[in-house]
């Protein structure tokens, strides 16, 4: 026998708080001496953990001072934090150790290496991504302790070529890197987190503290913890702590659980093998009562192994205790599985010092339950924070970065210059104002030209202002900003370094942010996203020397990649006793509620991440671990959170509109309960609380919305209208009253693209122009006229737009074709009276005049009257609307010609009516003249809008919408104010 001391190895079960008991059991070995105590060290997972023990010991005292122990989190000692006891150097131990590179800096080095790596076309954010992915394959080799060269000895032929690309590729991490990191004296974080530890085991090892060491709450899934915990366990005042060794297992179900990756008992199982310790020499840390013993082995049941899972069949009875305060929620869908764990959290918040915590791994989850708490302005403190990318400051920088890639594209000058950041030196309010006002001007409609001069020219040319001074303003306002940005816009276009990108963006930032009292500075980097940004930016800059160029168009998207893997957590203003944790933040933490949510296979566990360098065999032969253990990991992670006090177990039955499957864990504690005739017990425990989620939103009934049917007085209803808002009027009343009592507009879209409207106007404007410049004889180059006229109207967009030009061009063409000898063949019949001529009609009515105007296309005149012609780009109306007089605006104009009412053309009797229809396609135009006698239509259509008016000025008849849907106009502005979707036949009445 050597004499070697057993390792003292210890456990805390799973049914208690594990830092309460970690707490009582260090004062029951310190004999509740101050001084002893402050001369323990307790090594734990993470900082959390560190902080949640030093909680459990103020819970032990009763809120009065102590002396806490030395509390080291075990994955993140630092040089600094070595338990040095002797100023000489041991043999073997370092005790000066190289820094570690900063993570930014290693991922923009990885990705400089990705980019000068052949065969490799990636554009700088992918290559970021992929430095990335590089940096934890970089982590995990180390993590597991595993050689590089191995790479190199897995053998070729057992792989496809595309294998053989990756291994190529990977020599950045083989070769190059070691190199750049030996050259800048800097290793790599998880190798430092590794020798840290070894150096530690090895000072441990050659001179043992002379107080208590205790390493508690590690699984050991890191080997250099591992072997610093067989250090911890050998010491002669040293003790292992483990959460939730299963003590009662058989020995057939504990030999199955070391084969089984997967199972939550693995790791422990695996670390115990590692430290030469049976499971029947691991000692219970305290013999405290363990109130949920039932439920824990309830627990260890529904997770026995497969191979064992026979003894399913001869189950004893369970202590009903088990299933108390153990509660199942399956919402119907995620919002409602957000719904009814908010409302769990806010009733826990009913008791006084009641504490209760989220625990995900759903992100998606996380965020609505965050929104959903704030219905009680609860703002609640999440683990995971918020990415840099989508806080105000992250969103001000990319817009910043977006509005000088697109050389002030209206859109991105829009959406920064309404960021509550910005004000151009001054007060936000006016500076949002005066963008509000360039908006209505200049950016709604067709998109000006390209950069700052496209927009400062259509500014010049505009013409609807709303005082005389507004344009100087919005020109000053304009060229300020233009100013503001040049800079940076040259930087980003001269294939400047990042480096001075970055800083030439944040210049840009700073100025842009100033207001009229203080610099820019002093708004942008302040709070907790500000504070983080301006170390994101400081970290960047010291990371990018010796960068390539980046081309000025990835660069958003270079600045999205890095600050959406930045988070930001907010410190104040967050409440105290809730919280959303992740399964790994969860770990040795104490809540009296805990609800686990998202519990669906492929969400927990999660499905395995693709690798994107390595098969599973792959890493298998290199030594890196499979996906199984993590699912272990996670398992662990699932079954000590299930011994809170409280605990609720919700999951979504669909996620996004997709069917999902329960988690196995659910699966199988489903089997158990069956098996013990308990099926259903912990589902009716949760039923109110869905029911009562639904009834927050759910109102007392459900009534039918009836049909808008505003009566405004006469004195507000038009009295005044044209030939084409006639039709709108009959076949949709509220649009008349939305239009011209409320005086609402439909917005033209911001920097639109020519729609079918614009194509309209222009071949109007080019027949107009045809027509007018030659009223009597054509030109024996009448097409060739009539084209260079049609180049004129298109404009600039024939060149700008490529779809004008190959699609709506050609099409012209063949309408100028048809169009002119179709003229060769009237202008012998026919002369051109008039083309978009004005016109009015006043008629009478209960509550006084009304003012019929119109602007008719063309107007010829013949031997037996005039002929009425509307130029028709889209579908002329039926012969049967017409005939109803619901497409009465060529009658109508009959009727205003009838009486004299266009300019400069005298009365006269109408002879025809006609619609040319200019498709451009095949034929590329129809001449179809209107069925009927032109003075009786126009007799009826006169009666008929006399009658209208005579209908609305009765102060009783409402502006109904669309009151004969079988009339309806095809599009309509204003059927969402109208509320159309909620009481139509139509209408499914449903989320909308």
């Amino acid at each position: 026998m050597s004499g070697r001391a057993e390792p003292k190895v210890y456990s805390i079960p799973t049914g208690v708080s594990f830092v309460d008991q970690l707490a009582a059991g260090i004062l029951d070995r310190v004999g509740n001496d101050p001084l002893a105590l402050a001369g323990v060290t307790v090594l734990l997972p993470t900082r959390r953990s560190c902080r949640s023990l030093r909680e459990a010991f103020l819970r032990r005292s009763g809120g009065q001072p102590m002396l806490l122990p030395r509390m080291s989190p075990l994955g993140e000692l630092d040089a600094a934090s070595l338990s040095l006891t002797s100023a000489e150097e041991l043999p073997g131990v370092p005790l000066e150790l190289p820094d570690p590179i900063s993570g930014l800096k290693r991922q923009m080095m990885l990705a400089r290496l990705i980019l000068q790596a052949t065969g490799v076309s990636a554009t700088t954010a992918q290559a970021v991504r992929l430095g990335a992915d590089l940096g934890r394959l970089i982590d995990a080799v180390w993590t597991e302790d595993v050689a590089f060269d191995r790479l190199a000895s897995l053998v070729p032929e057992d792989y496809a070529q595309h294998w053989q690309v990756t291994l190529e590729f990977l020599k950045i991490v083989t070769e190059h890197w070691p190199a750049i990191l030996g050259a800048s004296a800097q290793t790599d974080p998880a190798q430092r987190r590794n020798l840290v530890l070894q150096t530690q085991a090895a000072l441990w090892r050659a001179e043992p503290p002379q107080g208590l060491v205790i390493a508690a709450g590690s699984t050991g899934s890191i080997p250099a913890s591992a072997d610093l915990l067989a250090v911890v366990a050998a010491l002669p005042q040293g003790a292992v702590v483990l959460p939730g060794l299963d003590l009662e297992a058989d020995e057939a179900s504990w030999d199955a659980i070391r084969a089984d990756e997967a199972h939550p008992q693995h790791g422990l199982a695996h670390l115990l093998d590692r430290l030469s310790v049976g499971r029947a020499a691991v000692r219970r840390w305290n013999d405290a009562e363990e109130p949920r013993a039932a439920r824990a082995r309830l627990l260890a049941e529904a997770m026995r192994p497969a191979a064992t899972t026979e003894s399913w069949r001869e189950l004893d009875g369970l202590d009903a205790a088990a299933l108390d305060r153990l509660t199942r929620i399956d919402a119907p869908t995620a919002e409602e599985e957000a719904s009814v764990i908010a409302l769990r959290l806010r009733h826990a918040l009913e008791t006084p010092g009641k504490t209760a915590a989220l625990v995900s791994p759903d992100r998606n989850l996380a965020r609505r339950v965050a929104m959903a708490l704030t219905r009680w302005g609860i703002a609640v403190n999440d683990s995971a924070g918020q990415p840099l990318v989508h806080t105000a400051v992250g969103t001000y920088l990319r817009l910043t970065a977006e509005l000088a890639v697109s050389r002030a594209h209206p859109l991105a000058l829009l959406a920064l210059a309404k960021h509550p950041l910005a004000a151009g030196g001054h007060d936000p309010a006016e500076f949002r104002r005066s963008a509000r006002a360039l908006e209505r001007t200049v950016l709604r409609g067709p998109r000006p030209a390209e950069g700052f001069a496209g927009l400062i020219a259509a500014l010049k040319a505009a013409d609807r202002f709303d005082h005389p001074d507004q344009q100087a303003a919005l020109l000053g306002w304009l060229e300020k900003l233009e100013t503001l940005a040049a800079p940076f816009m040259e930087a980003l276009f001269s294939d400047a370094p990042l480096g001075d990108l970055v800083r030439a963006h944040v210049a840009f930032a700073e100025a842009l942010a100033s207001r009229t009292d203080a610099p820019g500075s002093e708004f942008l980097w302040r709070q907790d996203d500000g504070e983080e940004a301006a170390t994101f930016i400081h970290e960047l800059l010291e990371a990018v020397d010796g960068f390539p160029a980046v081309p000025g168009k990835d660069y958003p998207a270079l600045l999205d990649a890095l600050m959406a893997m930045r988070p930001v957590r907010p410190r104040f203003g967050l409440h105290p006793r809730l919280y959303i944790l992740g399964p790994m933040e969860a770990r040795l933490q104490h809540f009296d509620l805990l609800v686990l949510g998202g519990l669906n296979e492929g969400t927990w566990p999660p499905d395995p991440d693709a690798d994107p360098w390595m098969s599973r065999p792959m890493r298998r032969d290199f030594g890196l671990p499979s996906p199984e253990r993590m699912v272990g990991l996670s398992a662990h992670d699932f079954t000590h959170a299930c011994g809170a006090e409280e605990v609720v177990l919700t999951r979504a039955e669909r996620v996004d509109g997709t069917p999902t499957v329960p988690s196995r864990w659910l699966l199988r504690l489903e089997t158990v309960l069956r098996a013990l005739g308990l099926d259903g017990r912990i589902e009716l425990a949760g039923e109110p609380w869905l029911a009562w989620a639904r009834g927050l939103d759910e109102p007392d009934a459900v009534r039918p919305v009836a049909p808008p049917e505003p009566r405004p007085p006469v004195s507000a209803r038009p009295r005044k209208l044209s030939v084409t808002k006639i039709e709108k009027w009959m076949r949709d009343p509220y649009a008349i009253y939305a239009e011209h009592v409320l005086r609402l507009r439909k917005l033209d879209p911001i920097a639109a693209d020519p729609g079918a409207a614009d194509r309209g106007q222009f071949i109007h404007a080019a027949l107009d122009a045809f027509v007018k410049a030659y009223p009597s004889q054509l030109p024996d180059d009448a097409l060739h006229q009539l084209l260079a006229m049609g180049r004129e109207s298109f404009g600039p967009l024939l060149h700008s737009h490529p779809d004008v030009w190959a699609f709506w061009w050609p099409r012209f063409e063949r309408i100028a074709e048809w169009f002119v000898g179709l003229e060769r063949d009237r202008r012998r019949t026919l002369k051109p009276l008039a083309t978009e001529v004005s016109g009015e009609l006043t008629l009478s009515g209960p509550a006084g005049p009304f003012l019929l105007t119109a602007k008719a296309d063309r107007i010829d005149s013949g031997g037996e009257g005039l002929v009425l012609i509307d130029y028709k780009t889209g579908t002329p109306p039926s012969t049967r609307e017409i005939e109803l007089g619901f497409a009465p605006q060529l009658p109508l104009e009959a009727a205003m010609a009838e009486a004299g009412g266009f300019a400069g053309v005298a009365k006269n009797r109408v002879a025809e009516l006609a619609f040319w229809r200019l498709s451009g396609g095949d034929p590329p135009g129809e001449e179809k003249a209107v069925k009927g006698d032109p003075a009786t239509l126009a007799a009826e259509a006169r009666a008929g809008l006399e009658e209208l008016i005579r209908h609305f000025d009765d102060p009783a008849t409402p502006y109904r919408s669309c009151p004969r849907p079988a009339m309806a106009p095809r599009y309509t502005d204003y059927a969402h104010l109208a509320r159309v979707q909620e009481w139509s036949a139509g209408g499914d009445g449903g989320e909308g």
